[in-house]
């Protein structure tokens, strides 16, 4: 049979010549259009939730978040795993599917679960999904740097989470653009103990205020002639100023009291 074949592809060289430059070719085509990874991503669909608690230790977080959110996961269809890990005001679950599931069918199925889970978590929990992508999707590194010296670390960080991070995740195939470094924007007040106990003041009441007077507030119309003109209150802080300038309460003769005076 050897024989037969050297035999017969001596006498028609040039069939042989012709289907092994259409095999180049097709190769060729091939190994271009095929999708390559530096490191290919073999791990299992998961889906990542993170559940925020503020100030509640691990045993706490434990207890009143990440096992009823772990116990509600563990009834989802395909589900291989559940792993719960618990720590200072966060817990973090991860839901390991079976081989072979569609990433976006886990993703929807595991929000469908959130959400009946969600009225059975404490008050203030919030609970969200991580990026559909898995850590081996980490595919480029970049860092902002100011050679003109007029920004500082906390303009850089602004420039990346409200402008430069949305441009990125318009581009197709971009799952996530995560910001490392940088200061975040964000402003301390620092209120003295003894002159909210001279003015009878509870800190939950120097906090309520604050984020009262952070807002705009829509009221009614106003009808004038053919016209109407929509009423609104601008009360968005734009400054030191108009921090030091949140009333607290009413003082001594009906004097307000305000942020700056504690």
């Amino acid at each position: 049979m050897i024989s037969r074949i050297i035999s017969l592809s001596v006498q028609r060289r040039y069939l042989v010549l012709g289907i092994c430059l259409l095999i180049l070719a097709w190769g060729s085509i091939s190994l271009y259009q095929s999708p390559l990874d530096a490191i290919p991503d073999l791990s299992d669909t998961q889906v990542i939730v993170k559940a925020s608690f503020a100030g509640q230790p691990p045993s706490v977080v434990e207890n009143q978040v990440t096992y009823p959110l772990t116990t509600a996961f563990l009834t989802i269809p395909g589900v291989r795993h559940v792993r719960g890990y618990s720590d200072f005001g966060n817990s973090l679950i991860y839901i390991l599917f079976k081989e072979g599931t569609d990433p976006y069918w886990a993703r929807s199925r595991v929000l469908e679960y959130l959400n009946q889970v969600e009225g059975r978590l404490p008050q203030g929990v919030t609970a969200s999904l991580g990026p559909d992508a898995t850590g081996l999707g980490w595919i480029y590194e970049y860092a902002l740097v100011d050679k003109t010296h007029r920004y500082d670390l906390s303009r850089l960080r602004s420039i990346q989470d409200w402008f430069l991070k949305f441009e990125l995740q318009s581009i197709h195939g971009v799952a996530q653009v995560a910001s490392v470094g940088g200061m975040v924007t964000e402003f301390q007040v620092e209120v003295d103990p003894r002159k909210l106990l001279g003015y009878h003041i509870p800190l939950s009441k120097v906090e309520k205020a604050i984020r009262n007077s952070n807002g705009d507030v829509g009221g009614s119309v106003v009808d004038m002639g053919e016209s109407q003109f929509m009423v609104r209150s601008r009360g968005y802080i734009r400054s030191l100023e108009d921090i030091r300038n949140i009333p607290l309460s009413l003082g001594a003769g009906g004097v307000p009291v305000r942020l700056s005076d504690v």
